[in-house]
């Protein structure tokens, strides 16, 4: 079992066993995300940029910058 012990200033070394299973090295950031009370799992948030790339595919038609303003004004107005 893997276990980390909490410092008085609310941190913790996470286990190399558990850094090479995250794939985290130094600078890595971590999420902490609540699963149900009092039980949390443990994510990588680093995410390359390239791995974003064609996520969001492009728009049918191009849009202008003078469309985009008018449809912020005509949002904003209602």
């Amino acid at each position: 079992m893997n276990v980390a012990t909490l410092t008085s200033k609310g941190q913790i070394t996470l286990p190399a066993a558990v850094r090479n299973g995250l794939g985290l090295a130094t600078g890595s950031r971590v999420e902490f995300v609540e699963i149900a009370p009092g039980r949390y799992q443990v994510h990588a948030a680093t995410t390359p940029l390239q791995a974003l790339k064609g996520l969001i595919g492009k728009p049918a038609k191009p849009v202008s910058v003078e469309d985009m303003n008018a449809a912020i004004r005509a949002r904003a107005a209602k």
